[in-house]
């Protein structure tokens, strides 16, 4: 928490802490929005035969990569609402490296599928582009409000 400390009296600069609450908020309505985009996206792999897959090779996606990658960022997410709660600015920082590893496995399934281009072979060959987009750009808003709230949080 942002503020100087006389005893008792502790005087909190109001004016910080709210506007740590409210990017906060904001980061959690582009992380939900990554999160319902991202389920989408799950959704039509596992629809498309995505772990059928697994055991002929025909995916690029690993399946250890595809449920890690929601693992982490639900994880994160977790740390991020207590953090939103309680403005501990261990839990901002703990965010934003699970955030990251969640993020790099993130960009590797994009950096895949992208390599798949038009002859993408799976079931990740039925992801619809705006779909895809719309993840990443959630996703990456997301991690900017979280480092640049992690930052505000250390005085940084």
């Amino acid at each position: 928490m942002a503020g100087s400390d006389f005893g008792p009296w502790t005087i909190h600069d109001s004016s910080t802490e709210t506007r740590e609450e409210c990017v906060g908020l904001v980061a959690i309505v582009t992380w939900l929005i990554a999160a319902m985009v991202g389920i989408y996206l799950l959704y039509v792999w596992l629809s498309g035969g995505g772990l059928r897959q697994q055991a002929t090779k025909v995916t690029r996606f690993p399946t250890l990569l595809i449920f890690t990658h929601p693992v982490l960022a639900v994880s994160a997410l977790i740390c991020w609402v207590v953090y939103v709660l309680t403005l501990e600015r261990i839990f901002a920082w703990l965010s934003f490296g699970v955030l990251t590893a969640s993020a790099l496995l993130g960009f590797t399934m994009f950096t895949r599928w992208l390599g798949g281009g038009r002859h993408a072979r799976g079931a990740e060959q039925r992801f619809p582009v705006i779909a895809v987009v719309l993840h990443g750009v959630a996703g990456l808003t997301t991690f900017v409000l979280v480092l640049l709230t992690a930052a505000i949080a250390s005085g940084a």
